[in-house]
């Protein structure tokens, strides 16, 4: 009889396996309370906490989804961590993007199999993970990373997680130590798809508008305000991208006990905002917004770029000296 839940093939490079848990793999345990713990399953070692120990070797073997009972006492959930548990506990450099920012750009960036991707930067390799999953092995997801230790720890969280065997890595990610703007033109033809996670996006805008095909998408990652303002009247004022379109998005839980249905005390808020743009053809330029900007928008206390159609307000004039 053949294996009913043969693996995932390793050509796929999922980062997932089926089957029985096996030595050199990852496991997260839940306790009773809902604190998680991530380890490695080694023949022979024991997991220790304040509910006494376990022994790997009682978890090897054995299908993911079972109850397991410490020395102590205290009951543990036995999983393969998924990938968005994997990067909330990963070792960190560069802070991570979320799970529910990553999932955005992944969805509303369509990344997409095949596709040609550059990321700047790499930070811990959180996003990195998910870009890489969604192009496949036939795609590409070029890094540029400016700090030699964010990218050796974004190295070894991607291959923790696609379990790279013999110290290689997955064959769709190219690792760069450098400048976004300076690597741009190195790269060997134009790309599909640009991910911005960087403090000043708006610096590289004409080198990614060179690197991008038509109807490609430029996303920006930004924490603030003020680059949200920056790097979106910047596309704007560029003329070879479509209206950028800036958004964020807040998770929160939900208690549903029975009649008691009310919103969780927990919520995941603001992270960052998201502005994504796609590439015009060369030489086309999109139409011209027939709404006006709201009054004072651009009035004398705005210093950012100024769409071309907007005049620079007159200064007000000084007050009079007594």
């Amino acid at each position: 009889m053949s294996d009913p839940s043969p693996d995932v093939p390793a050509e796929a490079w999922s980062g997932v396996h089926r089957g029985p848990l096996r030595e050199g793999e990852w496991v997260r345990l839940v306790d009773q309370k809902g604190r998680k713990h991530n380890f490695e399953l080694v023949a022979g070692k024991r997991f220790f906490s304040n509910k006494g120990h376990l022994d790997h070797d009682d978890m090897l073997g054995r299908d993911e989804g079972f109850t397991i009972t410490s020395s102590a006492g205290g009951q543990y959930l036995v999983f393969r961590p998924l990938l968005s548990e994997f990067v909330v506990s990963m070792p960190r450099g560069a802070a991570v993007v979320y799970p529910k920012d990553a999932a955005q750009i992944v969805a509303l960036a369509d990344i997409y199999p095949g596709a040609r991707v550059v990321e700047a930067g790499a930070g811990s390799g959180a996003l990195t993970c998910s870009l890489l999953r969604a192009v496949g092995p036939w795609g590409r997801v070029t890094s540029f990373e400016l700090r030699e230790e964010f990218a050796d720890v974004a190295r070894r969280n991607v291959e923790q997680f696609f379990s790279a065997p013999d110290g290689r890595t997955h064959p769709a990610w190219d690792l760069r130590l450098g400048d976004l703007k300076e690597g741009l033109p190195t790269l060997d033809g134009q790309v599909d798809r640009i991910i911005l996670d960087m403090l000043d996006p708006w610096s590289c805008v004409d080198a990614v508008a060179d690197a991008l095909v038509p109807g490609g998408i430029v996303c920006a990652y930004v924490a603030t305000t003020t680059q949200l303002s920056r790097v979106v009247e910047t596309l704007r004022v560029h003329g070879g991208f479509t209206e950028p379109q800036p958004w964020e998005s807040m998770v929160r839980d939900w208690h549903v006990e029975g009649l008691a249905v009310r919103p969780g005390h927990k919520m995941i808020g603001h992270t960052a905002f998201l502005v994504t743009a796609r590439r015009m053809a060369p030489g086309e330029k999109p139409p011209r917004k027939t709404r006006r900007p709201a009054p004072g928008a651009y009035g004398p206390d705005y210093t950012g770029p100024r769409p071309a159609d907007v005049s620079q307000p007159e200064p007000a004039p000084a007050d009079d000296q007594a």
